[in-house]
């Protein structure tokens, strides 16, 4: 990534790693589906002047729309299986299930994206991906398989989102792709719950600043700076260098939640951040050789 980018990657990385906890603390407050669509309205609501502001950007063709709607309906999918899987996972564990994404990008992105593979890439996913289940390893036979199963589920359809953004949508502006998402995600969100009768809105002033947080720091700046860095970068090299998530996942969940930090969380810490430089490794060279030749 280019030293611009990887300032963005780090606010999001941290931003997205904080969440886990606060996501955590929010869904003890409500049901899953109830926090997910309280998060998308606010947001919404919320970012609404600056969609006006950048109305020009927004695509007027049927397809590309049609589009938006699909990759709308896939990430709530992704959300909701997230935050009901986090239910009966900690912050820590559920970050790390999570982050199985980049190996479905890796493959996904051979077939729909025609990306290379090349050694690097490889051997740096696979140490990332070692270094996940290293970082967890001693909590692994704790974890319960039937939410362990649907947050990986939630990877999937995580990488999906990723690939499908990149090879479909990639003209459209990140942050206009980024509110379409949570937007049009309410109405479906809004239906379940109105038919479940589940809707609630606890008056403690801290689950305010959870959704204040969720709708600013990691959906409008998270989320679109996600879409931004897949846009400009290769779909693999992102997902790969995400696993930094996962890390910080554990050190938040350590001090918000009390999770236990272990040597092996330490070791498989140093392998996430070995297989991210590795997956990035690639990039640097093939960006240097662009602008060599340009010069």
């Amino acid at each position: 990534m280019k030293s611009r980018n990887w300032v963005f990657f780090l606010t999001m990385s941290a931003f997205w790693g904080l969440n886990w906890s606060i996501t955590k603390l929010g869904l003890s407050f409500v049901s899953p589906a109830t926090f997910v669509l309280t998060r998308f309205v606010f947001f919404s609501l919320a970012f609404f002047p600056v969609l006006l502001f950048l109305r020009r950007k927004i695509p007027r063709d049927r397809g590309t729309l049609a589009k938006i709607f699909v990759l709308c309906i896939v990430n709530v999918s992704q959300i909701i299986t997230t935050n009901v899987a986090l239910t009966e996972q900690s912050s820590g564990t559920g970050a790390v299930l999570n982050y199985t994404q980049p190996l479905f990008v890796f493959c996904l992105a051979i077939f729909f994206l025609n990306e290379g593979i090349t050694p690097a890439k490889t051997i740096g996913v696979t140490i990332g991906f070692g270094g996940v289940f290293v970082f967890f390893s001693r909590s692994v036979s704790s974890v319960i398989f039937v939410s362990a199963l649907v947050m990986v589920i939630s990877a999937f359809l995580w990488a999906v989102t990723i690939v499908f953004y990149k090879k479909y949508l990639s003209h459209v502006d990140a942050f206009v792709a980024s509110y379409f998402q949570y937007s049009l995600g309410a109405l479906p969100l809004g239906f379940l719950v109105l038919v479940s009768n589940t809707f609630t809105f606890p008056s403690d002033p801290t689950y305010l600043w959870i959704l204040i947080y969720e709708s600013i720091a990691v959906s409008a700046v998270g989320s679109t700076v996600w879409l931004y860095l897949t846009k400009k970068e290769g779909a693999t090299v992102v997902a790969g260098s995400s696993l930094i998530v996962p890390v910080l996942a554990l050190f938040f969940g350590s001090v918000i939640m009390k999770e236990k930090v272990y040597s092996e969380s330490i070791f498989g810490a140093a392998l996430i951040l070995a297989g991210v430089f590795l997956v990035n490794i690639q990039q640097k060279r093939r960006t240097r050789a662009i602008d060599s030749d340009g010069s």
